[in-house]
Protein backbone atom coordinates (compact mmCIF):
# COMPACT_ATOMS: atom_id res chain seq x y z
CA UNK A 1 0.00 0.00 0.00
CA UNK A 2 2.77 2.69 1.15
CA UNK A 3 4.72 1.60 -2.08
CA UNK A 4 1.64 2.66 -4.15
CA UNK A 5 1.19 6.01 -2.59
CA UNK A 6 5.13 6.61 -2.74
CA UNK A 7 4.46 6.43 -6.77
CA UNK A 8 1.60 8.38 -6.56
CA UNK A 9 3.26 10.96 -5.16
CA UNK A 10 5.76 11.62 -7.59
CA UNK A 11 3.34 12.71 -9.82
CA UNK A 12 1.00 14.52 -8.05
CA UNK A 13 0.92 17.15 -5.42
CA UNK A 14 0.70 16.09 -1.81
CA UNK A 15 -2.96 17.27 -1.18
CA UNK A 16 -3.95 15.51 -3.86
CA UNK A 17 -2.45 12.36 -2.81
CA UNK A 18 -3.41 12.43 0.45
CA UNK A 19 -7.03 13.26 -0.90
CA UNK A 20 -7.02 10.40 -3.13
CA UNK A 21 -5.85 7.85 -0.23
CA UNK A 22 -8.70 8.73 2.00
CA UNK A 23 -10.81 8.15 -1.08
CA UNK A 24 -9.04 4.72 -1.57
CA UNK A 25 -8.61 3.85 2.31
CA UNK A 26 -13.03 5.07 2.75
CA UNK A 27 -13.74 2.50 -0.05
CA UNK A 28 -11.95 -0.04 0.90
CA UNK A 29 -13.30 -0.02 4.34
CA UNK A 30 -16.43 0.39 2.97
CA UNK A 31 -16.96 -2.90 0.38
CA UNK A 32 -18.37 -4.86 3.57
CA UNK A 33 -21.55 -2.47 4.26
CA UNK A 34 -22.19 -2.23 0.76
CA UNK A 35 -26.15 -3.52 -0.19
CA UNK A 36 -28.47 -4.20 -2.39
CA UNK A 37 -30.17 -1.00 -4.15
CA UNK A 38 -33.29 -0.04 -2.52
CA UNK A 39 -31.97 -1.55 0.88
CA UNK A 40 -30.36 0.40 3.62
CA UNK A 41 -29.08 3.77 3.17
CA UNK A 42 -29.13 5.67 0.39
CA UNK A 43 -26.51 8.36 -0.63
CA UNK A 44 -27.65 10.87 -3.23
CA UNK A 45 -24.15 11.93 -4.44
CA UNK A 46 -23.62 8.65 -5.67
CA UNK A 47 -26.36 6.30 -6.08
CA UNK A 48 -24.94 3.71 -3.85
CA UNK A 49 -27.01 1.71 -0.78
CA UNK A 50 -25.04 1.25 2.66
CA UNK A 51 -26.14 -0.97 5.95
CA UNK A 52 -24.58 2.35 7.55
CA UNK A 53 -22.86 5.26 6.86
CA UNK A 54 -19.13 5.52 8.41
CA UNK A 55 -19.29 7.12 11.57
CA UNK A 56 -18.11 10.40 12.68
CA UNK A 57 -14.68 10.02 13.62
CA UNK A 58 -13.57 8.48 16.89
CA UNK A 59 -11.57 10.99 19.36
CA UNK A 60 -13.26 14.13 17.77
CA UNK A 61 -15.46 14.37 20.77
CA UNK A 62 -12.61 13.56 23.39
CA UNK A 63 -11.19 16.32 22.42
CA UNK A 64 -14.03 18.52 22.61
CA UNK A 65 -14.52 17.31 26.09
CA UNK A 66 -10.92 17.79 27.51
CA UNK A 67 -11.03 21.64 26.51
CA UNK A 68 -14.29 22.08 28.58
CA UNK A 69 -16.93 22.08 25.89
CA UNK A 70 -20.21 21.75 27.97
CA UNK A 71 -22.22 19.57 25.22
CA UNK A 72 -22.71 16.61 23.46
CA UNK A 73 -22.97 15.43 19.76
CA UNK A 74 -26.27 14.52 20.57
CA UNK A 75 -26.97 18.26 21.06
CA UNK A 76 -25.91 19.11 17.42
CA UNK A 77 -29.19 19.77 15.69
CA UNK A 78 -27.78 19.03 12.34
CA UNK A 79 -25.56 16.15 12.62
CA UNK A 80 -25.74 12.24 12.20
CA UNK A 81 -22.64 11.13 13.86
CA UNK A 82 -23.73 7.36 13.70
CA UNK A 83 -24.33 7.83 9.73
CA UNK A 84 -22.00 10.32 8.56
CA UNK A 85 -19.90 9.89 5.74
CA UNK A 86 -20.75 7.91 1.98
CA UNK A 87 -17.91 5.43 1.70
CA UNK A 88 -17.81 5.68 -1.91
CA UNK A 89 -18.41 8.99 -2.24
CA UNK A 90 -17.42 10.75 0.82
CA UNK A 91 -20.55 12.72 0.89
CA UNK A 92 -21.35 13.55 4.44
CA UNK A 93 -24.69 13.99 5.93
CA UNK A 94 -25.50 17.81 5.77
CA UNK A 95 -24.35 17.45 2.43
CA UNK A 96 -27.17 14.85 1.51
CA UNK A 97 -29.66 17.31 2.87
CA UNK A 98 -28.54 20.12 0.44
CA UNK A 99 -28.48 17.35 -2.43
CA UNK A 100 -31.39 16.05 -1.70
CA UNK A 101 -33.12 19.68 -1.56
CA UNK A 102 -31.65 21.22 -4.55
CA UNK A 103 -31.90 18.39 -6.84
CA UNK A 104 -36.21 19.23 -6.25
CA UNK A 105 -35.52 22.58 -6.63
CA UNK A 106 -33.18 22.14 -9.72
CA UNK A 107 -35.70 19.90 -11.65
CA UNK A 108 -38.80 22.89 -10.95
CA UNK A 109 -36.81 25.84 -11.70
CA UNK A 110 -34.65 24.42 -14.54
CA UNK A 111 -31.28 26.34 -15.48
CA UNK A 112 -29.43 27.85 -12.49
CA UNK A 113 -26.46 29.48 -11.45
CA UNK A 114 -25.19 28.57 -8.01
CA UNK A 115 -21.95 29.88 -5.97
CA UNK A 116 -20.46 26.93 -3.43
CA UNK A 117 -18.33 28.77 -1.15
CA UNK A 118 -16.05 26.63 1.23
CA UNK A 119 -16.70 23.97 -1.85
CA UNK A 120 -17.65 20.49 -0.71
CA UNK A 121 -15.94 17.99 -3.52
CA UNK A 122 -18.41 15.32 -3.08
CA UNK A 123 -21.30 18.04 -3.28
CA UNK A 124 -19.25 20.50 -6.03
CA UNK A 125 -19.24 16.85 -8.74
CA UNK A 126 -23.48 16.24 -7.62
CA UNK A 127 -23.86 19.81 -9.05
CA UNK A 128 -21.69 19.90 -11.59
CA UNK A 129 -23.18 16.83 -12.88
CA UNK A 130 -26.60 18.36 -13.12
CA UNK A 131 -26.96 19.77 -16.70
CA UNK A 132 -29.67 22.81 -15.34
CA UNK A 133 -26.27 24.11 -12.99
CA UNK A 134 -23.65 26.69 -13.58
CA UNK A 135 -21.64 25.98 -10.37
CA UNK A 136 -18.45 28.28 -9.12
CA UNK A 137 -16.62 28.12 -5.98
CA UNK A 138 -15.02 30.47 -4.13
CA UNK A 139 -12.77 30.09 -0.56
CA UNK A 140 -10.38 32.10 0.67
CA UNK A 141 -7.86 29.11 1.39
CA UNK A 142 -8.85 26.14 -0.91
CA UNK A 143 -6.32 25.95 -4.29
CA UNK A 144 -9.31 24.40 -6.37
CA UNK A 145 -11.80 27.05 -5.47
CA UNK A 146 -12.51 28.80 -8.72
CA UNK A 147 -12.02 32.06 -7.22
CA UNK A 148 -10.01 33.01 -4.09
CA UNK A 149 -12.14 35.67 -1.87
CA UNK A 150 -12.92 36.23 1.42
CA UNK A 151 -16.66 35.99 2.15
CA UNK A 152 -17.00 39.19 3.83
CA UNK A 153 -15.83 40.96 0.66
CA UNK A 154 -17.35 39.66 -2.56
CA UNK A 155 -16.57 42.85 -5.07
CA UNK A 156 -15.48 40.46 -7.88
CA UNK A 157 -19.20 39.71 -8.58
CA UNK A 158 -21.80 41.57 -9.51
CA UNK A 159 -25.00 42.50 -7.91
CA UNK A 160 -27.75 39.74 -8.66
CA UNK A 161 -25.10 37.12 -9.77
CA UNK A 162 -26.32 33.94 -9.16
CA UNK A 163 -29.64 32.22 -8.00
CA UNK A 164 -28.57 30.20 -5.37
CA UNK A 165 -25.88 30.73 -3.33
CA UNK A 166 -24.43 27.80 -0.74
CA UNK A 167 -22.33 28.82 2.79
CA UNK A 168 -22.31 25.77 4.70
CA UNK A 169 -20.15 26.35 7.70
CA UNK A 170 -18.25 28.84 6.83
CA UNK A 171 -19.59 32.11 8.59
CA UNK A 172 -18.44 30.93 12.45
CA UNK A 173 -15.40 31.30 10.53
CA UNK A 174 -15.45 34.76 9.92
CA UNK A 175 -14.72 37.88 11.83
CA UNK A 176 -17.22 40.01 10.38
CA UNK A 177 -20.13 37.65 9.69
CA UNK A 178 -22.83 40.14 9.51
CA UNK A 179 -20.84 42.01 6.85
CA UNK A 180 -20.67 38.63 5.11
CA UNK A 181 -24.85 38.00 4.87
CA UNK A 182 -24.90 41.28 3.45
CA UNK A 183 -22.31 40.23 0.42
CA UNK A 184 -24.54 37.04 -0.09
CA UNK A 185 -27.43 38.67 -0.20
CA UNK A 186 -26.30 41.52 -2.47
CA UNK A 187 -25.09 38.88 -5.20
CA UNK A 188 -27.86 36.90 -4.75
CA UNK A 189 -30.53 37.62 -7.46
CA UNK A 190 -33.81 38.75 -7.03
CA UNK A 191 -36.37 35.12 -6.43
CA UNK A 192 -33.58 33.77 -5.67
CA UNK A 193 -32.28 32.11 -2.20
CA UNK A 194 -29.28 30.13 0.05
CA UNK A 195 -28.44 27.49 2.18
CA UNK A 196 -26.81 29.01 4.87
CA UNK A 197 -25.56 26.79 7.29
CA UNK A 198 -23.79 27.28 10.51
CA UNK A 199 -23.40 24.80 13.51
CA UNK A 200 -26.50 25.14 15.58
CA UNK A 201 -26.03 23.60 19.27
CA UNK A 202 -29.90 23.11 20.79
CA UNK A 203 -29.31 24.65 24.52
CA UNK A 204 -27.63 27.62 23.20
CA UNK A 205 -29.71 30.65 24.00
CA UNK A 206 -26.94 33.32 23.24
CA UNK A 207 -24.51 33.71 21.22
CA UNK A 208 -21.19 33.60 21.91
CA UNK A 209 -18.17 35.41 20.42
CA UNK A 210 -15.02 36.83 21.76
CA UNK A 211 -12.74 38.02 18.87
CA UNK A 212 -9.58 38.59 21.80
CA UNK A 213 -9.52 34.91 21.69
CA UNK A 214 -7.12 33.42 20.05
CA UNK A 215 -5.87 30.21 22.07
CA UNK A 216 -6.99 27.07 20.19
CA UNK A 217 -8.00 25.48 23.32
CA UNK A 218 -10.08 27.75 24.55
CA UNK A 219 -11.62 28.39 21.18
CA UNK A 220 -12.70 24.31 21.41
CA UNK A 221 -13.93 25.07 24.60
CA UNK A 222 -16.67 27.77 23.75
CA UNK A 223 -17.41 27.74 20.01
CA UNK A 224 -16.78 23.75 19.43
CA UNK A 225 -13.72 24.32 17.10
CA UNK A 226 -10.16 25.83 17.41
CA UNK A 227 -10.69 28.00 14.20
CA UNK A 228 -14.66 28.95 14.90
CA UNK A 229 -14.74 32.60 16.16
CA UNK A 230 -18.76 32.49 17.45
CA UNK A 231 -21.33 30.09 18.39
CA UNK A 232 -24.23 30.53 17.22
CA UNK A 233 -27.68 30.82 18.85
CA UNK A 234 -30.73 29.90 16.61
CA UNK A 235 -32.84 32.53 17.31
CA UNK A 236 -29.81 35.04 16.66
CA UNK A 237 -28.15 33.00 13.62
CA UNK A 238 -32.40 33.77 11.89
CA UNK A 239 -32.42 37.66 13.35
CA UNK A 240 -28.92 38.38 11.86
CA UNK A 241 -30.13 36.89 8.19
CA UNK A 242 -32.88 38.95 8.27
CA UNK A 243 -31.10 42.04 8.86
CA UNK A 244 -29.59 41.04 6.24
CA UNK A 245 -32.39 41.39 4.43
CA UNK A 246 -33.40 37.75 3.87
CA UNK A 247 -36.84 35.77 4.76
CA UNK A 248 -36.08 33.03 6.65
CA UNK A 249 -37.35 29.51 5.84
CA UNK A 250 -36.50 26.45 8.01
CA UNK A 251 -37.43 23.00 6.47
CA UNK A 252 -37.50 20.32 8.84
CA UNK A 253 -38.12 16.07 8.52
CA UNK A 254 -42.15 16.76 7.95
CA UNK A 255 -41.46 19.16 5.06
CA UNK A 256 -39.74 16.05 3.29
CA UNK A 257 -41.97 13.69 4.57
CA UNK A 258 -42.05 10.21 6.34
CA UNK A 259 -38.64 8.26 6.49
CA UNK A 260 -37.11 10.17 4.10
CA UNK A 261 -34.60 11.42 6.20
CA UNK A 262 -33.92 8.40 7.78
CA UNK A 263 -33.34 6.75 4.49
CA UNK A 264 -30.82 9.51 3.59
CA UNK A 265 -28.82 8.82 6.86
CA UNK A 266 -29.70 12.49 8.31
CA UNK A 267 -30.57 12.76 11.95
CA UNK A 268 -34.32 13.68 12.13
CA UNK A 269 -33.35 16.84 14.32
CA UNK A 270 -31.85 18.36 11.27
CA UNK A 271 -33.16 21.35 10.12
CA UNK A 272 -32.77 23.04 6.82
CA UNK A 273 -32.41 27.05 6.83
CA UNK A 274 -33.13 28.96 3.30
CA UNK A 275 -32.60 32.37 3.05
CA UNK A 276 -35.02 33.79 0.27
CA UNK A 277 -34.33 37.15 -1.08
Amino acid sequence: MFSQIKSLAKKTPVLTVYKRFLSWSLRREGRRFETAAGEGYFCIGCGKSWKQFKPFPEGWSDELIKSGWKYSLDDAETLNYRNYWCYHCGMIDRDRLYAMYLSQIIAERGAVSIIEFAPSPPLSKFLKSMKQVTLRTSDLFMPDADDKLDIQDLRKYEDESFDIFICSHVLEHVDDDRKAMRELFRITKKGGFGIPMVPIVNGVTETHEDPSIKDKNLRMKYFGQDDHVRLYAKADFIERLESAGFRVELLDAAHFGPGVFEKHGISNKSVLYIAHK
